[in-house]
């Protein structure tokens, strides 16, 4: 891979990691309600759990590469047609909710989740994420598994992994080395976002919420995704001209 396809690829994912997501929207709720330390246990699970969806991802996409090449090329529409899914409804997200309001719903979710648990229902929950900081804060445990939990639920992270790392890779070259090098960017992007995020807190809510910039930020990673999307069909269309 070469440095200059590894630039790209990480511009690319640092603004589509700027996103509100799940995984991001958790480390702001809960750098809120518990402090930027406690928050790092969160982190944590959510880089854990990342890295297990990623790892499957890959670990798929090798043994497809080695042995099915004919089907990698299927992934690589399909992923296409996919990617040109999300740009089209990033594009359109409207951004009307807020970036608090998102991550009060999230908490909501989270929080009844964790009290259908069986380790949970011997003892009961606080209504709210917030009051929780004040009735029963959570074990470094808890925070780790619940980073976890949030980010291992979303399986719509290994259809977005298959379909945007085959844009990146040369499947002719040595795979591993690849995987390593676009692991870490990934992760690195992540990593400042979630600290962001984390740290950032009501600055940066107060910053998105204002006007329409939530909105054109999500529209921002709605070009990004098509224009990856039509790299990717380029490719397909120019391997069958070949």
């Amino acid at each position: 891979m070469s440095w200059h396809l590894f630039a790209v690829f990480f511009a690319s994912t640092f603004f589509i990691s700027a996103t509100p997501g799940p995984n991001m929207l958790l480390a702001f709720q809960y750098g809120l309600n518990y402090g930027v330390k406690r928050t790092l246990w969160t982190l944590a699970g959510l880089s854990l759990g990342l890295f297990i969806l990623l790892l499957s991802t890959l670990l798929g996409l090798d043994v497809i590469s080695r042995q099915s090449p004919w089907l990698l090329t299927v992934i690589k529409t399909v992923g296409a047609i996919y990617l040109i899914y999300l740009g089209v409804a990033s594009w359109r997200d409207s951004g009307s909710s807020s970036l608090m309001s998102d991550a009060s719903e999230l908490s909501t979710e989270v929080h009844k989740e964790l009290t259908a648990t069986t380790e949970m229902a011997d003892k009961p929950m606080p209504r709210s994420l917030s009051s929780a900081t004040v009735k029963a804060p959570p074990s470094d445990w808890l925070l780790f598994r619940t980073g976890m939990w949030v980010s291992l639920s979303n399986p719509k992270a290994i259809l977005f992994f298959a379909a945007f790392f085959p844009k990146f890779i040369n499947f002719s070259a040595p795979l591993w080395p690849q995987y390593i090098m676009l692991t870490c960017g990934l992760f690195l992007s992540e990593t400042i976002w979630q600290l962001i995020y984390t740290i950032g807190g009501k600055k940066l809510a107060g910053w998105l919420d204002v006007g329409e910039r939530l909105a054109w930020l999500n529209r921002g990673c709605g070009v990004i995704f098509i224009l990856i999307a039509a790299a990717l069909l380029a490719e397909v269309l120019n391997g069958f001209l070949a």
